[in-house]
């Protein structure tokens, strides 16, 4: 998986967390699954995934954590982040900032891209390799990556 800018809105230390849905939140709801794999598509478990986005208005939280937070894959390399769809701000298409790390390696950061977004023709940073699969759900949409870690 290529690496892409942290950008400007990281936040360490963000709760350990699956879903980062609160009550009252507002946007369409996304399930993103995917698994953690070396090189030669071994599973990488207890893999330390750290997410973040802004909301569907295209504001970021840079006071707390909302859309904010971390999850270890489980021992087949999988994980499951239940999250609201980003919206938009000026400049970039939509999208989901991601740090990714093996236990005692190098962290990886980069960011997933929705397929079909027409602001991935301008965004400057967008690359195809990132795209996630998309499909929609009853309860929303659902979108699957894996990560693949150069270990």
């Amino acid at each position: 998986t290529i690496a892409q800018t942290e950008g400007p809105f990281f936040t360490p230390s963000t709760p350990q967390r699956t879903s980062l849905i609160e009550d009252g939140m507002t946007g369409t709801k996304l399930t993103v699954t995917g698994y953690v794999l070396t090189t030669n598509c071994q599973p990488v478990a207890q893999a330390l995934i750290d997410f973040w986005h802004c909301d569907d208005a295209g504001n970021y939280d840079n006071v707390g954590y909302k859309l904010r937070g971390h999850q270890f894959t489980n021992d087949q390399g999988q994980y499951t982040l239940e999250t609201i769809r980003p919206g938009l701000y000026p400049g970039r298409t939509r999208h989901i900032h991601v740090k990714v790390q093996a236990a005692n390696q190098p962290i990886l950061t980069t960011q997933l891209y929705f397929s079909n977004e027409p602001g991935n023709a301008t965004d400057g940073i967008f690359h195809p390799a990132l795209t996630m699969d998309e499909q929609d759900t009853p309860d929303g949409k659902a979108a699957t990556f894996n990560f693949v870690l150069n270990i």
